[in-house]
């Protein structure tokens, strides 16, 4: 069980580097450089379409990493 579940880490490790990779750049504007960004942080741009998806994709990824890394630590410490 084990090494089953250590090779699916490694696989989503993967599938979520891809994800991120996939997801589409943020333009850079002028005033980005002067707030630092933080009209993205605080929403004002809502995502729609592929953007959303690949948020909400790589989100569900990383839970699921987090998740499996969790059992993976309580399988080896038994």
């Amino acid at each position: 069980m084990y090494n089953f579940i250590l090779g699916v880490i490694i696989v989503l490790s993967v599938i979520i580097v891809i994800t991120i990779m996939m997801q589409p750049s943020k333009q850079n504007s002028a005033a980005s450089a002067f707030t630092g960004g933080a009209d993205q942080l605080f929403g004002k741009q809502k995502a729609r379409g592929f953007e959303a998806v690949m948020q909400r994709t790589t989100a569900v990824l990383g839970a699921v990493w987090m998740i499996l890394l969790f059992v993976l630590m309580f399988l080896s410490s038994k």
